[in-house]
């Protein structure tokens, strides 16, 4: 039996086997549409189901499979499948999961696209949702109804940084058989592992910290390997939303560094995050590894480091955390989050913008709340820019 290897060795040995492919040191791009047959019989088999291999890359390709199968090892999973976004991803699960008449539990807050989403499943397919804070297992079920087909959970929560007992919920979950969808962008396999925890289906945003670089847009789905195959004999290949063999050697590229830009990642956030604390322009400090947040003894229990993303409201409006923004030199303004840049962001304006104002402020955005994702950069130089931009 094969022993499995450190986190830190899986990340880049993982599922590869260098024999198998011209012993190249790097996985190859098999950068193809489609798959050749040795004959009509062998064609017809492959169809069929009856014999494995390659027939189509909307179907399966050589390279997004060493991907997929690395992504299944981290995250202590069956199975994982790779999109061409992380929405096509969400998407993907959820069509997956519900029909007509069905009912969602999500989080209180959610990425401003799958709010969309849910938005669009609601009024095109009456499929119908409600949020939840999820703090106690009587919040949990008294959201829950007959109908319920998932439970779809972000955490940390973007942008507020709350944080759900992943345990906690399985466990309700569990007792009236739903499933339970877990986004798990923000910490990676690295930082959290919700399949461990008792949840059933594992969603990544591979745009983020998983690239690392800022330079793909990409999903990944991992979970029980009966619950994937219907989702990749499905939703994903009839709505077609596949990664493509060159994105996906890009993410197996960005892997092998996933633990050491964690690390500088989680070091650099700790950093900023305590000076943001004891700033006086600073209202609020969002972050995982605050003390001070009533939710820190979650991170404690299920996060290995509290992560790279910190948001904090300002002592001000929303023209002044603009402006604060407009101010800033080093940290680029951009939406998305996990690459060597800081970026900073406004939610309200920016990744929030299609949640209506009301729903907004109930998730708890306000208008001078901004969301920064801390770089690799030396954690003085963005202080120092940070700070410049904070003073009036």
């Amino acid at each position: 039996m094969k022993m499995k290897k450190k986190f830190e060795t899986e990340v880049i040995h993982g599922n590869y086997d260098s024999a198998e492919y011209q012993d190249s040191l790097v996985p190859p791009i098999f950068q193809s549409s489609t798959f050749t047959f040795a004959n009509a019989q062998q064609g017809e088999r492959r169809f069929a189901g009856e014999e494995a291999g390659f027939i189509y890359s909307r179907l399966g390709n050589p390279t997004v499979k060493i991907l997929e199968e690395r992504i299944a090892n981290l995250e202590g999973a069956e199975k994982a499948l790779a999109f061409g976004s992380g929405m096509a991803a969400v998407s993907a699960v959820l069509f997956s999961f519900v029909k007509t008449g069905d009912h969602i539990v999500c989080s209180q807050g959610v990425y401003g696209c799958t709010f969309g989403l849910l938005q669009l499943m609601r009024e095109k397919f009456d499929v119908s949702h409600a949020f939840s804070f999820m703090t106690t297992e009587e919040e949990v079920r008294s959201a829950l109804t007959e109908n319920t087909a998932c439970i779809y959970i972000e955490t940390p929560i973007n942008p507020t940084m709350r944080l759900v007992d992943l345990e906690m919920v399985s466990r309700v979950a569990k007792e009236k058989g739903i499933p339970v969808i877990v986004d798990n962008t923000f910490c990676t396999p690295y930082l959290q592992k919700p399949l461990e925890l008792g949840c059933d289906i594992v969603i990544h945003s591979a745009t983020k910290y998983i690239c690392g670089h800022g330079d793909v847009i990409a999903g990944i789905v991992a979970g029980n390997e009966e619950r994937l195959n219907k989702i990749s004999m499905t939703t994903q290949k009839d709505i077609g939303g596949i990664i493509a063999p060159f994105d996906a050697w890009l993410l197996l590229r960005g892997l092998k560094t996933l633990h050491l830009r964690m690390d500088r990642h989680c070091e650099n956030a700790v950093k900023l995050a305590s000076a943001l604390m004891t700033h006086p322009a600073i209202d609020q400090v969002y972050y995982p590894g605050n003390p001070k947040q009533t939710d820190f003894n979650i991170a404690q229990k299920q996060m290995k480091k509290p992560g790279g993303l910190i948001s904090f409201t300002i002592k001000g409006s929303k023209q002044d955390a603009q402006e604060l923004m407009n101010k800033l030199k080093l940290i680029k303004i951009a939406v998305s989050l996990g690459d060597a840049e800081t970026l900073i962001q406004h939610p309200a304006t920016m990744t929030h913008a299609v949640v209506p104002v009301q729903k907004r402020i109930e998730m708890g955005i306000p208008d001078n709340m901004l969301r920064l994702s801390v770089g690799l950069e030396a954690s003085e130089d963005i202080w120092e820019d940070l700070e410049q931009a904070l003073q009036k």
